[in-house]
């Protein structure tokens, strides 16, 4: 169905909204073009029915919620603005977090080697997410597995395999244990 980082990040954050309940966030306009649900959608720059062309950072949509997903689109956030401002990554995941209602959750995912900023941020470990994951792509049968930190270290963008080959997937706050 893909041939890019969308085989790994659309099935995490489908399982991770399955059987939710709530109001229900997601940044970037992504899931609507693969998924069907009630949910409000904020996106700079992406002109749809029903999306909220405004910047995340200063979105203020009087309420807070349940549940907060965002497909492989914070890493523009900054970085692809003129003038560049690529610490204004760390303001959108701050924003994230104040629009996440008390024992809400949030689930990022972004593709590593395209956005220098947020690289050096991953390997210095100072995301400011509770739980960090990675995924790695193995070959041009787009096939993805779990990695450590030091095996996507180095990951390039469109190198071997076309758009990603690691991403970073960001949850917030820490799931309870069940």
């Amino acid at each position: 169905m893909f041939n890019s980082e969308r085989t790994v990040e659309v099935g995490l954050v489908r399982d991770f909204l399955a059987g939710r309940a709530g109001e229900i966030l997601e940044v970037g306009h992504v899931l609507s073009n693969f998924l069907f649900f009630p949910h409000d959608i904020v996106d700079k720059y992406e002109v749809a029915p029903a999306v909220r062309n405004e910047d995340i950072i200063s979105f203020s949509p009087g309420k807070q919620y349940d549940w907060i997903v965002s497909v492989s689109t914070l890493e523009h956030v900054g970085w692809d603005e003129a003038p560049r401002q690529p610490e204004k990554i760390l303001q959108a995941f701050a924003r994230l977090k104040e629009l996440l209602k008390p024992g809400g959750r949030l689930v990022v995912t972004m593709p590593l080697g395209y956005n220098e900023y947020l690289d050096g941020l991953v390997q210095q470990q100072r995301l400011g997410f509770d739980e960090v994951y990675y995924l790695k792509r193995l070959n041009r049968h787009n096939q993805w597995r779990q990695a450590e930190l030091e095996e996507v270290r180095d990951a390039a963008y469109g190198k071997p395999f076309p758009c990603a080959n690691a991403v970073v997937v960001c949850f917030h706050p820490k799931a309870p244990c069940q």
